[in-house]
């Protein structure tokens, strides 16, 4: 049977890419490629270790005239950001992700892709299984559960990891390398709520938001693309004022780590305010579509009336509270970066927004590189929890990677960029979080560490595209560093 990337170069690269790609491997659903990974190194002679947390490490010897050269960590994750179209019928259980080459791209059909971090593990891949590859000592150290939270990289036992030299390839732009980024937490607010049984009659709506691109809630947060539960709550709070609404149901984004593109509610209007209702939502849609022509150009709310009856709502207490809630959690940009021009310093993504039975929650992913600005965040966050009787819990802090400023490994890529392509390699900071933060703080500051990447766009949304042409040049940016270091 034919192979969807048959032909591309790097060959084996690309072979593995499509291997993994055809494993299921959602964060928190990573036995399956762990296993894989641990096979597939035990099958070619490797030392090979998976531990609990599912990572898997796999070390390699140095090829002949490297056997004393100082041991490379090589360094992806596993997971991925399992992402997906409206109308597209795709069960990331156990589907592959249907792959599309498309000129100098390849792209998943109508699903997130999983570059992000799949290439690197597929560089690692075919770089274990080399012959003729002359490197350093080797440990390839495939981290589980990272688009989650980190959560097997925190849980890594640093003894098993013996390099001092550390390079992650979960970057996303060619010619440029990362030496510092974000640290980052979870936020979660629980507000409870109560319902009452409709006593008169009342046309139901459904609001619900199209065409927003989303993206990765880190280094998409200032692009100015819409996030959909802000918009969609903009609106009810809206129409709320300008006629009597009652609210059913109120939905929008699926992963703590991505700009929300959809967002839904179901509100009762009662048949006197039809009219205002109406004209209130296509005012303020107007509107919305005039702030995002730049950043979201597409957007568009869709406003259906519905067939069915709508027997019971949110007390008008309850609907004044999430309302409230979800206008006043901070979103977005918070400060930028006074030291380097450019930079987000810290942010924060109202990601997702579910009603339960009994309880609205809202879940948001923040981020900074300076650990005070997060708290300050995560405090403003729990403080409208607070006033709306709401209850609030944060998770998954990890800490920022601070910039160092001697790096041997970040010579020596400086080195090899300039020679192979005749210009400067661009060194910079990023706002989104990578593991070289856990990887700081877990082993003392004593690892050398710096992240590269091709040019990937749109992860972490189905519109997500990896180039072929910026693998190949990543690649061999990444065999002759290795060469290097002897």
């Amino acid at each position: 049977m034919s192979r969807a990337l048959e032909g591309l170069n790097p060959e084996r690269v690309f072979y593995y890419f499509e291997e993994i790609s055809k494993i299921p491997r959602c964060s928190g659903d990573e036995k399956r490629i762990s296993d894989y990974l641990a096979s597939l190194g035990r099958e070619l002679g490797l030392e090979t270790i998976q531990d609990e947390a599912l990572n898997v490490i796999i070390k390699k010897p140095g090829t002949k005239g490297y056997e004393n050269s100082p041991t490379v960590v090589l360094q992806g994750h596993m997971d991925m950001v399992c992402e997906k179209d409206e109308n597209v019928v795709h069960d990331f259980s156990k589907d592959p992700i249907r792959l599309i080459v498309d000129g100098d791209y390849i792209k998943a059909d109508g699903t997130t892709l999983g570059a992000d971090n799949g290439i690197a593990v597929a560089m690692a891949l075919a770089v274990l299984e080399s012959k003729d590859i002359p490197h350093p000592p080797l440990e390839v150290l495939i981290t589980s559960d990272e688009e989650a939270g980190m959560n097997g990289a925190k849980r890594l036992d640093p003894s098993n990891i013996r390099g001092k030299i550390l390079i992650n390839i979960d970057s996303e732009e060619e010619g440029t390398v990362l030496v510092s980024c974000a640290g980052g937490q979870r936020n979660l607010v629980t507000i409870p709520i109560s319902w009452e049984t409709l006593k008169e009659e009342g046309k139901a709506y459904l609001l619900k938001t199209k065409g927003l691109q989303g993206g990765h809630s880190g280094s998409d947060i200032d692009k100015g693309r819409g996030n959909a539960n802000k918009i969609i709550t903009r609106i009810l709070a809206f129409a709320k004022d300008e006629c009597d609404i009652r609210l059913a149901k109120i939905e929008g984004g699926s992963k703590a780590n991505a700009i929300p593109r959809n967002a839904s509610a179901v509100v009762v209007v009662k048949d006197k305010d039809e009219e205002s209702f109406l004209q209130a939502v296509g005012y303020l849609k107007e509107q919305i579509k005039k702030e995002l022509k730049y950043g979201d150009p597409d957007f568009e709310l869709e406003v259906t009336a519905l067939d069915e009856r709508i027997e019971r709502v949110f007390s008008k207490d309850s609907f004044n509270k999430v309302i409230a809630a979800l206008t006043l959690i901070p979103n977005g940009v918070q400060t930028m970066s006074s030291e380097i021009e450019g930079l987000v310093e810290s942010s924060n993504n109202m990601a997702v927004v579910i009603t339960h039975e009994d309880k609205v929650t809202i879940e948001c992913a923040l981020r900074s590189s300076v650990a005070s600005l997060k708290e300050n965040i995560a405090m403003k966050i729990k403080a409208v929890s607070e006033i709306v009787n709401g209850e609030y819990e944060k998770s998954g802090d990890y800490p920022a990677w601070e910039f160092k400023k001697e790096s041997k490994i970040r010579e020596i890529f400086q080195k090899v960029y300039k020679e192979m392509f005749g210009k400067e390699l661009k060194v910079e900071a990023i706002h989104a979080g990578l593991e070289c933060g856990l990887f700081d703080e877990k082993f003392g500051g004593t690892l050398d560490m710096i992240s590269f990447g091709p040019n990937m766009y749109n992860v972490h949304s189905p519109q997500e595209k990896l180039s072929i042409t910026s693998t190949q040049n990543t690649y061999n940016l990444l065999l002759n560093v290795l060469k290097e270091i002897k």
